[in-house]
């Protein structure tokens, strides 16, 4: 019976100390898998915000160089009409000129191209009236000094020109009015009026 009594004390005294050390190990082993886990989790937590943040600062770029590129354009547009308003307003400085500043106006400008002294001269109705009644006379005589045929004639056809003229030969025109002038010099002159106006 003693030795029974032994051997059962020996089985759970050796049961206990197993039974020690399968949960010492338990614990070491879970405690290895916890360890692990929020080690993992950190490093996910830690990339997740990573790529938020490096999103965000994307996103706060983006937002930025868009908001950049509204303001330059419309610093741009605005700029442009500035600049229109100066080509208009040159326009309506042309317009407003007198007689005598037109009459010379036309004449010189007519001396100055490569014709054949035969053409139309087209203006409008309003223009028209205001020259002397010697315009033709005058330049015709002109053109023959240059050996030219000296043969300008007014145009019949009423043309909404805002000003200048238009010279027209056998359906080839050659368009001085003051919105053509002034569009051909837009060209060569936008870049340097708006450095003058917007000169920082």
């Amino acid at each position: 019976m003693s030795n029974l009594d032994n051997l059962t004390s020996k089985i759970i005294s050796d049961a206990e100390v197993k039974k020690k050390e399968i949960l010492n190990d338990a614990n070491a082993k879970a405690d290895i898998i916890i360890k692990n886990k929020i080690e993992e989790a950190n490093k996910k937590a830690s990339s997740i915000l990573q790529k938020a943040e490096l999103e965000s600062v994307t996103i706060k770029e983006r937002v930025t160089s868009k908001t950049e590129l509204e303001i330059r354009n419309k610093k741009l547009a605005a700029k442009q009409e500035v600049i229109e308003k100066v080509f208009e307003k040159a326009k309506i400085k042309l317009q407003a000129m007198s007689s005598e500043k037109l009459g010379e106006f036309i004449k010189n400008s007519i001396m100055n191209l490569n014709i054949d002294g035969d053409e139309e001269i087209i203006l409008n109705v309003n223009d028209r009236g205001r020259l002397p009644v010697t315009f033709l006379e005058d330049i015709n005589e002109e053109l023959k000094a240059k050996g030219k045929l000296g043969n300008l004639t007014f145009g019949h056809r009423d043309y909404a020109i805002d000003g200048g003229f238009v010279l027209s030969k056998n359906g080839i025109e050659i368009n001085n009015s003051f919105t053509e002038l002034v569009n051909s010099l837009k060209y060569d002159l936008e870049y340097e009026v708006g450095n003058i106006l917007f000169a920082e």
